[in-house]
C-alpha cells in the first residue's frame, strides 16, 4: 500500500483518541465533502464510532482493534484518492497540519516510519539518517 495512505490512515485513527479529535474528525470530513458531500454526516458519525472503539480498546488493552481500524481507514482514504487523485495534496496538508500534531510524542513515534533506500556503485559512499547526522572527518 502507498506509504501516504499507510501513514494517513494510521495517524487519523490514532489521532481520534486524542483531545483534538473533533478537529481531526472535521478535517477528515472536509476531504469527503469535496468528493461526496452527501456522505459527510455518515463519515462524521463513523469517526465518532471509531473514537469510541479506540477508547474502549485502549481501556481493555486490545491493540488489535486500533490496528484493524487503521487498515480500514487506509483503504477508505485510498478509495477517496482513487476517485479524485487531486485530493492527495489536501490529504498531505491535513496529515501534516492537523492529524500529526494531534498525536502525543509516543503515538507519533509509533505512527511515523522512515523508509530509506540507497544504491551505490564503484567506490561511492552513502550516509543516511532518520534525523541528525554528524560526519566528522569522513
Amino acid at each position: 500500500m502507498d506509504p501516504l495512505l499507510l501513514t494517513a490512515g494510521t495517524t487519523l485513527v490514532t489521532a481520534m483518541a486524542t483531545d483534538g479529535w473533533k478537529d481531526v474528525r472535521a478535517a477528515a470530513a472536509a476531504l469527503w465533502h469535496r468528493i461526496h458531500p452527501e456522505r459527510v454526516s455518515a463519515v462524521e458519525a463513523e469517526l465518532l464510532d471509531v473514537r469510541n472503539e479506540i477508547m474502549a480498546a485502549r481501556t481493555s488493552g486490545d491493540v488489535r482493534v486500533e490496528a484493524e481500524l487503521a487498515t480500514e481507514w487506509q483503504r477508505k482514504l485510498g478509495r477517496l484518492l482513487t476517485t479524485d487523485p487531486t485530493l492527495e495534496a489536501s490529504l498531505r496538508t491535513i496529515l501534516k497540519e492537523c492529524w500529526a500534531p494531534a498525536l502525543s510524542a509516543d503515538d507519533s513515534a509509533r505512527v511515523w516510519h522512515i523508509v530509506q533506500t540507497a544504491t551505490v556503485s564503484g567506490s561511492g559512499r552513502v550516509f543516511q539518517a532518520g534525523r541528525d547526522q554528524y560526519n566528522n572527518g569522513v
